[in-house]
């Protein structure tokens, strides 16, 4: 069973994102900087991270399942109202696992 899958939305495909799973770089992809500025660094491209996008990929260390890097991130932004937060975040995670940059390992613990 994966850990993502592809839903339709109406004219858009987005990813449902099991909570349970933990995200880590892709092979090729890793944190970098360039010109002092935090970057992701994947093959043949490169991303500026920035505030939350840094603090999200940061936690895509294989150890943290999605569910904890969530409530980690809504502690951190605790005067956003959680659920924006947490949209955010998915949002976020599955537009790097788009670009193929993020892999999700399913956590055993929840099958």
């Amino acid at each position: 069973m994966a850990a993502t899958r592809r839903v339709s939305a109406g004219e858009r495909t987005v990813m449902a994102i099991d909570k349970h799973s933990r995200p880590q770089l892709a092979l090729g992809c890793r944190l970098g900087e360039n010109n002092n500025q935090r970057v992701l660094l994947m093959p043949e491209r490169a991303l500026r991270l920035n505030g939350p996008s840094l603090e999200i990929v940061r936690r895509c260390d294989g150890k943290h399942s999605v569910a904890e890097i969530v409530a980690d991130l809504q502690e951190l932004y605790s005067k956003a109202e959680p659920h924006k937060v947490e949209a955010d975040i998915l949002g976020y995670l599955a537009l790097l696992a788009k670009e193929r940059a993020l892999d999700f390992q399913k956590d055993e613990q929840n099958s």
